[in-house]
């Protein structure tokens, strides 16, 4: 644990003193404020974003070789951030402005409270301008207007449920199982070229619709991703007709998530992030039951139990997408079963998201016509 605090620190300083240095050459790329999708609630808002320098990241299309998208993937881990810099965020409903201020890695968050929030103008989502206020010295000869706009989910009172999903292996095929596989499909792959699971969108459309059929009910992705990948990601799940949301990902490679007083630190980075971002999104909406989705890929059957035990009757199902790989299918069984027994949640180990949208019919979460959308996908 201290090797890898050192090492992340080590990389700290050395990339904000090659910032320092390219923008005292000159050489910096115009400045870009990244502002990713969030959530709240009509009383309190989280904005999170970053700023840092362009990274020259061309459009991704369809056509886009293996090596254009490692080129692209490069320049996204190569990034230059700009720390300690003044961002503002527009309080919605008056003319007040709140300034964060952007830490080592060039990202900045904030919760605040709007007075009087109005209705979003886009189904569930609510607008947030930001922009960038003033620049540290080393920073000041730097020009351009840099601004942006939040996203921020607001879901409404009439939401059944919420959804929180994992991303790789479980939406988006990444074979996280084979790390060489792995490595191969996230470096040299983009938005157009990666591939979904089979009938991941018609049965998370199915679930954003519930029974109402209205498109109410709010998604949030919780992945160990670096926020590096962001853009790729979001643009995938618009390109494949998956639901939008927050996508909770992870800082750095190397950093550890803060942990709460009075908790225990986790086990692994992935265990601790994932559990503390869904705890965060219970905690904001505490009269919403949420269904989990993950996969066996790694330890989502394990971090999802221990969600269900630590905030009982707020779970409805959890869904375990099999990967494939028997072992790790056989340390979901157990961890199903014991949840079950002590709490009266289901964990069910699907084979495929046809197997669960007939579970998620028969459970009335999604509507007959959602489950003949996820069979049509099939050829059903």
């Amino acid at each position: 644990m201290k090797l890898r605090q050192t090492l992340s620190d080590a990389f700290e300083w050395a990339d904000t003193a090659l910032t320092r240095a390219t923008a005292r050459l000159g050489r910096l790329r115009p400045l870009h404020l990244d502002v990713y999708r969030s959530y709240g609630t009509a009383h309190r808002l989280y904005v999170k974003g970053r700023l840092l320098a362009d990274r020259g990241i061309t459009p991704q299309t369809e056509a886009d070789s293996p090596w254009r998208n490692f080129q692209a993937m490069y320049r996204r881990f190569n990034s230059r951030e700009i720390a300690r810099a003044e961002v503002l965020v527009a309080v919605p409903g008056c003319d007040t402005e709140l300034p964060v201020r952007t830490d080592t890695e060039g990202y900045f968050s904030l919760f605040f409270d709007p007075p009087a929030l109005p209705v979003p103008a886009d189904y569930l989502w609510h607008t947030v301008p930001v922009r960038l206020h003033q620049l540290p010295l080393r920073f000041r000869g730097l020009r351009g207007k840099v601004e942006g706009v939040a996203l921020v989910l607001i879901p409404p009172p009439t939401a059944e449920f919420g959804v929180i999903s994992d991303l790789d292996d479980t939406v988006i095929v990444t074979r996280a199982t084979h790390l060489l596989r792995m490595l191969r499909t996230v470096l040299l792959s983009n938005a157009h070229s990666h591939e979904p699971l089979a009938g991941v969108a018609a049965f998370y459309q199915a679930l954003l619709r519930g029974l109402s059929g209205r498109p109410d009910n709010p998604f949030f992705y919780v992945s160990s991703s670096p926020w590096n990948l962001y853009d790729v990601l979001e643009e995938f799940l618009a390109l494949r007709g998956v639901p939008p949301g927050p996508l909770l990902l992870r800082d750095t490679l190397l950093g550890r998530p803060p942990v709460p007083p009075g908790e225990t630190a986790p086990s692994t980075l992935h265990h601790g992030h994932k559990l503390l971002e869904i705890k965060q999104v219970l905690a904001t909406y505490p009269h919403l039951p949420f269904i989990l989705l993950g996969d066996s890929g790694q330890h989502d059957a394990d971090i999802y139990a221990e969600i269900v035990r630590q905030h009982p009757g707020r779970i409805r199902a959890v869904y375990i997408r099999d990967v494939g790989v028997p072992a790790r299918a056989a340390r979901v069984v157990p961890v199903a079963a014991a949840l079950w027994q002590d709490c009266g949640v289901e964990m069910l180990l699907v084979a495929d998201y046809l197997a669960a949208a007939t579970h998620a019919t028969a459970r009335g979460f999604i509507t007959k016509e959602g489950l003949a959308a996820v069979q049509a996908e099939w050829g059903v």
